[in-house]
């Protein structure tokens, strides 16, 4: 989520995983060091003002050659393949000191006697100039920190840091910028987008201490200080404890039953180690925590014992004493709690729904409360069916949490006669892509090609494409990593915006996805599993609003700005396409021979949509009341987390269940702290508008081109340029209703309209 006014707020991306940063474990001393030395930090700051900043940078100005640093080239896409660690303490302090010294010219014209008119271009258009080349070019350190990690990147980053923060909080708290927007909040000149681009910004600016003074102010930006290195500390350690678990096996029976796919991932990593040729028939294969491999192994492993060892080591990361996230979730509560009391609210849960959609806490419960009042007699019934089901085959033990997924999976084959091992081979990335771009031109007129080969990339599996409107105009550009890299890039999948949508600019959007399965080894290509299909169209719709937004404000466009609960519409929508017959036809075809996906398989997945969702919702349920349980109460973490596991979880925790040290979508970062429920928040939007193509037949293309240009100049174009419910009624013609949601969870079998 990014745009011109990215110093105004956190920067934050749409999807799931977490940021890397530096390589080291956290402890108490180290959480005392790294807060004693904050505060060092910020009272000689708070003494000597920004001018200490300038002075810092003035040195390294001097000896220092712009176009020697490929960082600081913003004049087209990033020019990866030159840009080294060694550029990026260099050109950040650089780029700093530059928007430093174009904020205090600001500043002086707007105090002064010859009085400067409040205009948009006076003001918003000086500062979307004047801030682009920094944030484009920290933009690019964050990427690559995210795909590309190591020890030296983290270094450099850990130098830079602190004067990203510390400029932040110099923009967020101008007092002549934040009355200048306040003026110009007054004006009549400006369109629907304006005004919302400047309310926003006068919000955040609110929220970030703009109009705190004295104690209370220094007393603020030092809570910002220490929640971004608890908020560090709290990814690093998930991913330290992370990369020191691994298994070799060594027989054969250890991995009976496991997909193709999966052994030939495993038997490279194992043979990475050994410097030896991978052996997929008779290993080693090496065991390690990355999704891929975790998943595949709890779904598919025989070896229960196994499977429990992995089970325990997952929900058991991040807890020990040198890895120890109780510690910094606890204090990264409570300095969230002091820093909503000073901006005064409440506790923090009132201050973030503050921004959302939602507003209050009444409106998250109740929602919350809907869902579960009415799945969870429908999720005990199909748990009960499951562990009947695994007693009939042979499972005499009481069903626990390493054992749901794996049954799970033998149930649903049974059931439906889907063979789950089977399905990757019928899902080549290159087929995926292939229908995926042309359900983009058949729903939205846009034609996506591959960019010349010329475009640096950070990885030679990276591709690059072009993105074209019916005119055959370039309108954006698109990355997609699609590969696993454990040793370098974290897990998880997202889509991040390198550059938005702008007139003034004369920049054209550029998104990039990422994700994490399998990569093509040796002669085979990569295969998606059905979940890695999902997650990759998730994914796109993100990109989709990024890439087609028509709102030529870059604070604006895309999602920039967007409310936070709204955020996930387009990328849920997306996901819907893949229970659609003609789309599976389309993005599926056998690696080897090309036959498309067997009809009696592919009945069986449109039939096997429904298996099992009000389960899974449940845990859904219970990570977004825990998140906002946490911030809107003051009881311990044990008991919060007791009394929600209780409601909500029908397979309760083991003791050895360290959650939540391991939830980063909370405490990696601010994005969705007291904002999980935006995902079911925004489903109540993406699945409403899925059912406007369903009630005019999915088989209809010609009239689904209709609506999906509908949703395209809406949904897709309108960017925050509008309130969110407001380009809902746009495109849907009346409010949204949850019985679309309620249909995709197999609770009722016709939409509202339908009935």
């Amino acid at each position: 989520m990014k745009g011109y006014w990215w110093l105004l707020r956190l920067p934050v991306r749409c999807g799931s995983g977490s940021q890397r940063y530096q390589r080291s474990g956290f402890s108490l001393r180290k959480l005392g060091f790294l807060i004693c030395t904050q505060v060092l930090i910020l009272l000689f700051l708070w003494k000597w003002g920004s001018s200490s900043l300038l002075s810092r940078v003035a040195s390294a100005e001097s000896d220092f050659k712009e176009s020697l640093n490929p960082l600081l080239d913003t004049s087209g896409l990033p020019h990866f393949s030159a840009i080294s660690v060694d550029h990026i303490v260099p050109g950040i302090i650089r780029a700093v000191a530059e928007q430093e010294k174009g904020l205090q010219q600001l500043e002086h014209k707007l105090q002064s006697s010859n009085y400067l008119p409040r205009t948009w271009a006076s003001i918003v258009e000086f500062l979307e100039v004047l801030l682009r080349p920094l944030e484009y070019s920290w933009s690019v350190v964050t990427h690559l920190e995210n795909v590309k990690d190591s020890p030296q990147l983290r270094h450099a980053i850990e130098k830079t840091q602190p004067l990203i923060l510390e400029l932040s909080s110099r923009l967020q708290q101008s007092l002549p910028i934040y009355n200048a927007f306040k003026e110009l909040s007054l004006s009549n000149d400006l369109d629907a987008s304006q005004q919302r681009i400047i309310d926003f910004t006068l919000r955040n600016m609110k929220q970030n201490g703009v109009e705190l003074k004295g104690e209370k102010r220094q007393h603020f930006n030092y809570i910002n200080q220490c929640l971004t290195n608890l908020s560090r500390a709290f990814r690093n350690n998930i991913l330290d404890s992370a990369s020191e678990f691994s298994i070799l096996l060594k027989e054969k029976k250890s991995v009976e039953e496991l997909p193709e796919t999966t052994l030939r991932f495993m038997a490279n990593a194992a043979a990475m180690d050994t410097k030896k040729r991978p052996d997929i028939e008779n290993g080693p294969w090496k065991v390690t925590l990355d999704q891929t491999t975790y998943e595949n192994i709890l779904m598919y492993s025989s070896n229960r014992s196994l499977r429990e060892m992995l089970y325990k080591a997952k929900i058991g990361l991040a807890a020990s004493a040198k890895y120890n996230n109780e510690l910094i979730l606890n204090e990264i509560l409570k300095l969230r709690q002091e820093k909503a009391q000073i901006l005064d609210y409440n506790n923090y849960a009132e201050l973030s729904l503050s921004t959302k959609m939602a507003k209050t806490v009444d409106k998250v419960w109740n929602l919350i409360d809907f869902l579960h009042n009415k799945t969870y007699t429908v999720a005990l019934k199909e748990l009960k069916s499951l562990t009947e089901f695994a007693h009939t085959h042979g499972h005499r033990e009481k069903l626990e949490n390493w054992d749901i997924v794996y049954w799970k999976q033998k149930q649903m084959k049974s059931l439906f006669s889907i063979p789950s091992e089977e399905l990757p081979l019928y899902f080549p990335v290159e087929r995926v892509l292939a229908g995926l771009f042309k359900l983009c031109l058949d729903l939205f007129g846009v034609t996506i090609k591959p960019a010349d080969s010329v475009i640096e990339v950070w990885d030679p599996l990276v591709k690059v494409f072009y993105v074209y409107n019916e005119e055959d105009t370039h309108i954006a550009s698109l990355f997609l990593d699609l590969y696993s890299r454990p040793k370098e890039k974290q897990s998880g999948a997202w889509m991040d915006g390198l550059q938005s949508k702008s007139a003034l600019l004369k920049e054209k959007p550029v998104a990039i996805i990422v994700c994490n399965q399998i990569p093509p080894i040796g002669s085979a290509p990569s295969l998606m599993s059905f979940d890695d299909v999902e997650t990759l169209f998730h994914e796109f719709g993100h990109a989709l609003q990024h890439m087609l937004s028509v709102v030529p404000y870059a604070g604006a466009s895309g999602i920039n700005s967007i409310e936070w609960d709204a955020v996930e519409f387009a990328s849920q929508f997306m996901s819907n396409w893949i229970y659609d017959r003609y789309t599976i036809s389309a993005i599926s075809g056998h690696y080897q021979t090309g036959e498309p996906l067997p009809s009696h398989m592919l009945e069986s997945l449109l039939k096997a949509h429904h298996f099992m969702m009000a389960f899974d919702l449940q845990y859904q349920l219970y990570l977004t009341a825990i998140d906002i349980a946490l911030h809107n109460s003051s009881e311990p973490l044990e008991v919060i987390k007791k009394q929600v596991s209780d409601k909500y979880n029908v397979v309760k925790p083991i003791k050895e269940d360290r959650f939540p040290c391991t939830f980063l979508h909370v405490f990696g970062s601010e994005a969705y702290a007291a904002g999980y429920y935006s995902y079911m928040w925004a489903q109540v939007l993406s699945e409403d508008a899925f059912a406007a193509f369903e009630e005019v037949g999915l088989e209809n293309r010609k009239e689904l081109s209709k609506i999906g240009h509908r949703f395209k100049d809406t949904v897709l174009g309108l960017g925050s340029s509008k309130p969110p419910l407001d380009v809902f009624r746009m495109f849907r013609g009346r409010e949204p209703s949850p019985a679309a949601l309620l249909k995709t969870y197999g609770l009722i079998q016709s939409t509202e309209k339908e009935k």
